[in-house]
């Protein structure tokens, strides 16, 4: 009776663990959260499962360049270790006989980037700043092949160069894209030197675009997370395609290294100046204009309706735009027939515009529109005029009359007008950058000459409105606004 009892448990054991089996392996192939999953899916449809495919066609075409810059000793060269007198040491003759031989006259400074071949006949695209001032310029090949390169043109101002090596054999080169396509969220892929470390791939996405970071009047970078660092300056930036959409050039990192905030040239930049690199040098078209952003108070007391366009600071004597009849507080909002939507639009457009075009201007003008035939002239490197910082202070500054004795302390070569004396420490306009030195040429688009003029117009104005200002400081001019208080 016992065994009967003992094999009947034991056979209700035995199907109570095979349906539980059973429960286990049916909710793994029923159940589909627990299912394994594709990367592509119905949320990301265009994800990649893998960029091996692309990494494979593209490495061939990019290359690395190592520079070589001989950097010339002083006559009298530091010692390796400090003495306890400074320069001063009288003991200084003494180690500088017994090391001198020791401290090289000349040495030669290395340092690594990255290019991409752009056509057959050798012409490969990089950075200008991983190639100007060498001596020595090497490229390097996938295929460990090194040729010596010379460059062919350069660009500081986009940071773009062309530099060419003469081949043995036939080279691969990588298709430009159009990176006027590209979306933020698209995925994108490096690939570079970084760190010396030879055709590293990165892969990310397209952060944002228009990007400005100060690095000059043409900023309009394409920020990705694909990770960068030092030595992919140069490198492609490919779509899923495998076409260029830019060339990596910059990170924003406090250690140096990459923190996922990288920044590429936009390719379609690159494309428009190659013709003229292709030639040695670049020639930009000029207007002769300083410009500002307009901030909501400019808006208003401009009698705008929107923040669009750049506004003219200053007119450069003798340029296109002053020829043409532009004018200081114009907003041009377009130029050739092509919106400025903000400031910085429009340097890049008035650059790209052929030396000698005739092209029409729209500006706004005291709150009406005029269209303005404006021939473009060529822009030297010491007409490039700044573009004006936004500012918008409020009152707390002293004004004077200019004497000599304050144009001499201030540096001024005006011998009349209005200066700013004095600055309020803490004040509104102290904490907005208001400087002493400062001269006031205009109180809403009305000039003062005068302190009883510039008291005049002040007391029209009650707690609380907004004064539209036109300062000179140095050589530039800039708006700005200011509030009225106590």
């Amino acid at each position: 009776m016992k065994r009967k009892i003992t094999l009947r448990r034991r056979y209700i054991l035995g199907w109570t663990f095979l349906c539980l089996i059973a429960g286990f392996v049916g909710a793994a192939v029923l159940d589909p959260v627990s299912a394994p999953q594709a990367q592509t899916s119905s949320v990301l449809p265009a994800a990649p499962s893998s960029f091996s495919d692309l990494a494979k066609k593209a490495s061939p075409s990019v290359v690395n360049v190592s520079t070589v810059k001989v950097v010339k000793g002083r006559e009298r060269m530091p010692l390796p270790f400090g003495g306890p007198f400074g320069q001063e040491d009288p003991f200084r003759d003494f180690f500088e006989r017994f090391f001198r031989d020791q401290i090289p006259k000349d040495y030669r400074q290395q340092s690594l980037g990255t290019g991409f071949i752009i056509d057959k006949e050798g012409f490969i695209l990089t950075n200008n700043h991983v190639v100007e001032q060498t001596d020595e310029i090497k490229v390097k090949l996938s295929d460990d092949r090194e040729f010596v390169a010379e460059v062919v043109g350069r660009d500081s101002k986009t940071d773009l160069a062309l530099i060419r090596i003469k081949p043995e054999g036939e080279l691969v080169p990588l298709p430009l894209g159009d990176s006027d396509d590209l979306e933020i969220g698209d995925w994108v892929v490096a690939i570079g030197n970084p760190f010396g470390l030879g055709h590293t791939v990165t892969a990310g996405i397209v952060s944002a675009k228009y990007r400005q970071i100060g690095a000059g009047a043409y900023d309009n970078f394409i920020q990705t997370d694909a990770s960068i660092n030092p030595g992919n300056s140069g490198g492609p930036l490919l779509n899923t395609a495998g076409e260029v959409v830019g060339i990596n050039t910059a990170i924003l990192s406090r250690s140096g290294g990459s923190v996922g905030i990288g920044f590429a040239i936009p390719v379609n930049m690159a494309k428009d100046l190659l013709p003229q690199l292709k030639k040695g040098k670049v020639i930009r078209g000029w207007l002769g204009v300083m410009i500002q952003k307009i901030t909501p108070e400019l808006k208003e007391k401009l009698d705008l309706k929107d923040e669009r366009g750049a506004l003219v600071a200053d007119v450069t004597a003798g340029g296109p735009a002053e020829n043409a009849g532009i004018e200081r507080g114009d907003v041009i909002v377009s130029f050739d027939d092509k919106p400025i939507e903000e400031m910085n639009d429009l340097p890049y457009i008035v650059a790209s515009t052929p030396v000698g075009k005739e092209v029409p201007v729209e500006v706004i003008r005291k709150g009406k529109k005029k269209r303005i035939e404006v021939k473009v002239g060529e822009l030297e490197e010491e007409k490039e005029a700044p573009v004006v910082s936004e500012a918008t202070p409020d009152l707390g500054m002293v004004v004077k009359e200019i004497t000599p004795e304050l144009a001499r302390n201030f540096g001024l070569s005006e011998s009349s007008g209005l200066v700013v004396a004095q600055v309020e420490s803490n004040s509104p306009a102290g904490e907005a950058g208001v400087k002493p030195g400062d001269i006031i040429l205009e109180v809403d688009q009305v000039e003062v000459r005068s302190v009883q003029e510039f008291n005049r117009k002040m007391e029209s104005y009650k707690v609380g409105d907004t004064v539209l200002f036109l300062l000179k400081r140095g050589t530039a001019t800039l708006y700005l606004t200011l509030k009225v208080t106590d």
